[in-house]
């Protein structure tokens, strides 16, 4: 039985459609790997790719992105609305098929630690690979962004898990780990209003008293005149999008705000949304299995 796992890799470069291409090259044609989606944002200059494939062939593919991405960005110039702190910021890997939560995480201590040699880059492991428990969350992690990081990575607490303590003088930090199938969700509302966007995001996240398996910050899409409260669901089985979705039409009504639409950023697993509809339908007894695509693809 082949295994199968996902990656997402979050690359700080979301306007230079050149540069892109040359970042997903790294996945297309290669055998044992597949390359399902690739989003770019401008407001966040960031590119959000989703690939899957066998364990060794995935990790070859994701060391040349890494590789592409660092030879292309330089943080030194970078500005986008999305915290960064790298221009491979982000590399998750997520078991999908016959794979186990302990060789995702093996794969990517063996990803992490390949990078570290091969581009001299420091890397933090995060989430399920974390090595402390204060290095699980990636917005911790990911704190002072890639202007405070020489600082930051001189702290003992700080140190990271692989490569030299110092960062990369243009590629920054990366944060590499295994992790639970995510969804990142946003929802746009109807001002340019900032602050309501991040006032409103403090009132979801759980890190300020909000929902479990949510963070959230205000994002402005200056290109729309409007601002969203861009979302990380870390576990969609326990915090469901629409509690989520329900919670930010209520805190903006407070300040007289619609709710003028919502994207899912990638892929999202198929349950997200089975169960956000069967709420505002109000289905009764609803199970996966009268999904007719779930059971075609048994």
């Amino acid at each position: 039985m082949k295994k199968i796992l996902e990656s997402v890799p979050n690359f700080s470069e979301g306007r230079n459609l050149e540069k892109i291409e040359k970042i997903v090259q790294s996945f297309r044609g290669r055998e044992g790997v597949k390359l399902l989606d690739y989003q770019r944002d401008e407001d966040h200059n960031r590119c959000v790719v989703t690939v899957v494939g066998e364990p060794e062939a995935l990790k070859a593919a994701v060391l040349e992105s890494m590789g592409a991405a660092i030879a292309v960005i330089d943080m030194r110039n970078h500005r986008g609305q999305h915290p960064r702190m790298g221009a491979v910021d982000v590399v998750p890997f997520i078991p999908v098929k016959n794979v186990s939560a302990q060789e995702a995480i093996e794969l990517s201590g063996e990803v992490a630690e390949a990078a570290a040699q091969k581009f001299n880059l420091p890397i933090f492991l995060y989430e399920e690979s974390a090595t402390a428990p204060h290095r699980r969350n990636l917005a911790d992690i990911r704190k002072g962004q890639f202007e405070g990081m020489p600082e930051k990575v001189k702290q003992p607490d700080w140190k990271p898990d692989f490569g030299p303590v110092g960062i990369h003088p243009t590629a920054g930090v990366t944060a590499v780990g295994a992790r639970m199938p995510l969804v990142a969700y946003n929802v746009n509302l109807g001002t340019a209003d900032l602050d309501i966007a991040n006032d409103i995001a403090r009132k979801v996240r759980h890190l300020s008293g909000g929902l479990r398996y949510c963070k959230a910050i205000g994002v402005e899409l200056k290109d729309r005149g409007i601002v969203q409260v861009s979302i990380n669901m870390t576990d969609y089985t326990k915090t469901a999008l629409y509690r989520v979705f329900e919670l930010i039409r209520i805190e903006a009504k407070r300040w007289g705000v619609p709710v003028v639409g919502s994207e899912i950023v990638g892929l999202v697993p198929m349950g997200a949304l089975v169960d956000t509809a069967a709420y505002y339908l109000q289905l009764e007894n609803f199970k996966m299995e009268q999904v007719l695509e779930s059971r075609i693809y048994e």
